[in-house]
């Protein structure tokens, strides 16, 4: 097994709790993960060296929530918004018209163009959802597809309700069939819990019914206004409560007592022209945050962590330090993953080397291409 030495960095933000950030720092990688961190002037031998030449090193970003397989575009919709028009959920079903008619080539050829994306902006994991297909045979595709460029992928039957069917009889066939067709390609079950979408009753059905079948449970919640979903989120254990844009005193208190992350999408709110989360009032609670593209082609059409970072410290009260976190370690957590958005001993080893000489650059230098080179598993993709 050949080692890898990086040295010469300036700034490493490790996003581990036990020491975040280590200065004129060094790391080695072994066979795709960390074995060693700590001073430049300490660090082992090693067979292969690389020089950060004082750039600062921080973990790959963690993209815990988006939705790269679809078809079409919807410019119309986001000049109507800027415009003045206001968001709806109803957009969904554009993308959905235009998923059901494309090929699966295109399809995948549409999401490893967004996966390229992600990754030369810093992204090296994330999670993908269904959604855009809603027939059984669609959203199994749609999912099968997303397999192929990541094990995150989430099952997202329960999006909207098809026009061609009702309410109920879309609730049997999100837990009946399609389940059954798309369990065995997904880590994860979701819904969208929102007016124009799925109430509370539904929400807790089908993910009970995911659940049952072996999945994880997340959920989009409180995005368009105040309402159950994140108290449906903390009853049934879920890894995390996405968006809460919207949240009362007690959907707070909930989300700290019940541990379940707060992940939000600053990136549908700019989109939208919506009120931004409160970070603040969040992180203040207890609750752990993280930050996520929410990348879709109607609400946050953006596949850009550095982006979302920036975001996070101008118009939701977060510290450089605090989004940068969000988008590490607290997607890892949303993720139920401990291996990935931090760089520790034993951690898989996703890095990412900035043209900065600090992550506050991030925030500082919004929309500058800042990303210089990024590992996955110790190897150089970008």
């Amino acid at each position: 097994m050949s080692s890898t030495v990086f040295d010469g960095i300036g700034l490493l933000y490790t996003a581990d709790p036990i020491r975040e950030e280590i200065e004129d720092a060094a790391l080695v990688v072994e066979d795709g993960v960390v074995r060693w961190i700590g001073r430049s002037a300490d660090v082992p031998a090693a067979d292969e060296r690389v020089d950060a030449e004082g750039r600062a090193v921080i973990p790959g970003f963690v993209d815990s929530h988006s939705h790269l397989v679809f078809a079409g575009d919807r410019t119309a919709e986001f000049a109507a918004r800027m415009a003045g028009e206001r968001y709806s959920a109803g957009g969904i079903r554009t993308t959905v018209a235009a998923t059901r008619e494309a090929t699966v080539p295109q399809l995948a050829a549409t999401t490893a163009l967004l996966v390229i994306e992600m990754t030369a902006q810093g992204t090296t994991t994330f999670e993908i959802k269904s959604g855009y297909g809603l027939t059984v045979e669609s959203e199994r595709r749609c999912l099968e597809i997303a397999g192929q460029f990541t094990p995150e992928t989430t099952y997202l039957g329960a999006h909207v309700v098809p026009p061609e069917t009702t309410p109920d009889d879309y609730v049997r066939m999100v837990t009946g069939p399609m389940l059954d067709a798309c369990a065995p390609h997904a880590r994860w079950v979701d819904v969208f819990c929102e007016r124009g979408a799925f109430d509370e009753d539904q929400s807790r059905e089908i993910l009970a019914a995911g659940i049952k079948a072996g999945l994880r449970a997340r959920i989009h919640a409180n995005q368009l206004g105040e309402g159950p979903g994140v108290r449906v989120a903390c009853e049934m254990g879920a890894a995390s409560a996405d968006h809460c844009t919207h949240l009362t005193d007690a959907d707070v208190a909930a989300l700290a007592d019940a541990g379940v992350v707060a992940t939000l999408l600053p990136g549908a709110e700019f989109s939208t022209r919506s009120p931004y989360p409160d970070a603040r009032r969040l992180l203040d609670a207890g609750v752990t945050v993280a930050l996520a593209t929410d990348c879709n082609p109607g609400s946050s059409f953006t596949t850009s962590m550095p982006f979302c970072v920036a975001l996070a410290v101008r118009e939701m009260r977060m510290t450089p330090l605090e989004a940068v976190r969000a988008a590490t370690r607290g997607g890892a957590r949303a993720l139920l993953r401990n291996d990935v958005g931090t760089l520790r001993e034993g951690a898989q080893a996703d890095l990412v080397m900035l043209d900065a000489p600090s992550y506050v650059h991030l925030a500082y230098r919004p929309g500058v291409p800042l990303v210089a080179q990024v590992w996955r598993s110790g190897r150089r993709v970008v």
